[in-house]
């Protein structure tokens, strides 16, 4: 198995208070580097910043309370991570979850909605942190995009055409940016599982009858109607080992592109 020390180096993770934001903290946190983790509810950062602080008692470790589609807010973020680290080396877009809803009842104000999030959950953290990764040794920058991005799904219209959107902005971003020497990717995910699904299963307990499945048996089947290949949902961790390889120099010469992880979902070549 490949090691990489990232001593010295700081990572900064959007949506970093839970899931996969929280999983690449850990990962990162575990090589070494300084991490700097923000998220909009203060209750369920703070206990991510605490169980962090518990596993790596000596590790650099900034959280700070930040809505990323609030320009004051990240804005006033990144100049925290600046007094305290004095850098930045990689930069993880993580924010956002799916929308239901059809075409037919999709209204103005969700489909606004839903792309201000998808579009500037990225736009705000990347202009806020450029400056500092312009003067980083081996700057990148990762974000979480969805297989939607390629393979649209008719109940999420707004989620999958936003999604294909943030797939044209990282490409675009990888162009634009290269000559500064900064690596712009993203990771597709497809079902992986989450507090969004956690609590579709709870619904799913109340209004079941006896026998009721259990959360594997429950997911798998999910997974089996969906032909998921591998048979199952994602795990957080899954997903933040592809962000850890693309925003580390173990994907030196990779930029404008993306790793699947999707289990299988995917069904284009």
């Amino acid at each position: 198995m490949i090691q990489i020390d990232l001593s010295g180096q700081v990572a900064v993770v959007t949506g970093g208070s839970s899931g996969i934001g929280y999983a690449t903290a850990r990962l990162f946190l575990q090589a070494g580097a300084s991490v700097a983790i923000c998220g909009r509810d203060g209750e369920r950062l703070d206990a991510a910043q605490a169980a962090l602080a518990k596993e790596f008692p000596q590790a650099p470790l900034l959280a700070a309370r930040c809505d990323v589609l609030d320009e004051s807010q990240v804005n006033a973020f990144a100049a925290r991570v600046m007094e305290r680290f004095g850098r930045i080396d990689m930069l993880v877009n993580n924010a956002g979850q799916g929308r239901v809803s059809t075409f037919a009842d999709t209204t103005d104000a969700a489909w606004r909605q839903e792309l201000d999030l998808k579009y500037f959950s990225i736009i705000r953290p990347t202009r806020a942190f450029l400056p500092m990764l312009k003067d980083a040794p081996a700057p990148a920058i990762v974000c979480v995009n969805s297989l939607l991005a390629l393979q649209p799904e008719p109940h999420m219209v707004a989620t999958s055409s936003a999604r294909a959107g943030v797939l044209s902005l990282v490409k675009s971003l990888a162009t634009e940016l290269a000559p500064q020497r900064i690596r712009v990717n993203s990771i597709l995910i497809g079902i992986v599982e989450s507090g969004q699904w956690k609590r579709r299963y709870q619904d799913y307990l109340q209004q079941a009858q006896e026998p009721r499945q259990s959360w594997q048996q429950w997911t798998a089947e999910l997974a089996r109607k969906k032909n998921i290949q591998l048979g199952r949902f994602g795990l957080p961790e899954e997903a933040a080992q592809a962000l850890f390889y693309l925003a580390t120099t173990l994907s030196s010469y990779t930029t404008g592109s993306h790793i699947d992880v999707s289990g299988g979902f995917a069904r284009h070549v």
